[in-house]
């Protein structure tokens, strides 16, 4: 008679992780699932700071890149952060709700040409969110919470927002959004992890094959500015409609890949909005294989090609092009572009969205 399979609990474990400049102390949380996948997550922007899954080695790699303490953060923003209240760029810092213009802060300036980007000098990467631990079935899972007030970064209306990072047995890695707001306010959020499936500090991620589930994508400015129209992706560096490696056309000569020194462009994808669908097939050389899922209507795909050389992180130094951001979102300046479809939250709506970063067991 064989012996039953016993299946492990799942676990969170909580303990100090540091202290920002004011004193303020910050929590580390870490999901278990008992399988050998684990989830560490900061109170600091809800950052991920480690996505340990077990590789075809069987060995669990750490395939998250970033910085490996609290100081590498402020010196190097986002990296594996909730990004909000709007996520990507918005022209000029500038736009118009109801009749009123908004004035935002211009953090970031592609080509020389300043924009908003990522929610503002202090975006929802660099607060301090509030976490408490929970179980769903068989998954990890914490609830991060933070409210974002009136006039904050310069977005009118006080913006509640929920976000659940769940770690399942599959190791699947979900990530439930939900907010609401007292007046119309734009809302974009998305999580910005830079993925190297062959582990944290292993080199570039230029080996790395994807498929992207898109036909089209949205041409950009010199400044990264969508021009507004979806072109077709057929028989540009933008095709990944079939697995291609990243390296490939990273530098080719195109106006659109020099506008980002590389890959840094929002895909229109494939499945109906608001719909759960695979975004993305990202396989390291080894079959490491990561799938994306989501219901929102993009996704940018980010080479890091701003990655500096020598970031410490929790495996060592990083090198240019260490990591892939696969940042599921609506399109970048949706506030500008009528055509678009809308990130305007109003009052007695709810937003809710999921994505979910799966690793298939090879056939």
């Amino acid at each position: 008679m064989e012996a039953e399979t016993v299946k492990p609990d799942p676990i969170v474990e909580v303990e100090q992780f540091g202290k920002l400049p004011d004193g303020t102390v910050v929590l580390k949380y870490t999901l278990k699932n008992g399988l050998g996948a684990e989830l560490e997550v900061l109170e600091y922007g809800g950052t991920v700071r480690s996505f340990k899954v077990p590789g075809p080695d069987g060995q669990p790699r750490n395939i998250i890149v970033g910085p490996d303490t609290l100081e590498g953060w402020l010196e190097n923003p986002y990296y594996g952060s909730l990004i909000g209240r709007v996520g990507n760029r918005i022209a000029d810092g500038r736009f118009s709700l109801l009749g009123k213009e908004y004035t935002l802060a211009t953090n970031n300036a592609p080509g020389g040409i300043p924009c908003a980007l990522h929610g503002g000098d202090v975006g929802f990467n660099a607060k301090m969110w509030k976490i408490k631990a929970f179980f769903e079935g068989d998954n990890a899972g914490i609830r991060l919470t933070l409210d974002s007030p009136d006039g904050d970064q310069g977005y009118p209306g006080n913006l509640h927002v929920e976000v659940d990072y769940l770690l399942t047995p599959e190791n699947t890695w979900c990530i439930r959004y939900q907010a609401t707001t007292d007046a119309p306010t734009p809302v974009n959020l998305t999580q910005h992890a830079y993925f190297n499936l062959k582990g944290c500090a292993q080199g570039d991620i230029l080996d790395h094959t994807l498929r992207v589930d898109a036909a089209r994508y949205t041409p950009v400015t010199a400044g990264l500015i969508p021009l507004g129209d979806l072109a077709p992706v057929a028989g540009t560096p933008f095709d990944f409609t079939s697995p291609r490696t990243l390296g490939e056309a990273v530098n080719a000569d195109c106006d659109q890949i020099q506008f980002g020194a590389g890959y840094d462009h929002n895909f229109v994808l494939d499945h109906p909005d608001g719909v759960l669908g695979r975004a993305c097939v990202l396989t390291a050389p080894d079959g490491m294989t990561l799938e994306v899922w989501t219901d929102q209507p993009g996704m940018q795909v980010y080479t890091g090609n701003y990655i500096p050389d020598g970031m410490q992180t929790p495996a060592g130094p990083t090198v240019r092009r260490g990591g892939v951001a696969l940042e599921t979102q609506h399109f970048a300046d949706s506030v500008n572009q009528p055509t678009f479809p809308s990130v305007i939250l109003q009052p007695g709506e709810t937003l809710r969205t999921t994505t979910e970063y799966r690793f298939p067991k090879a056939d």
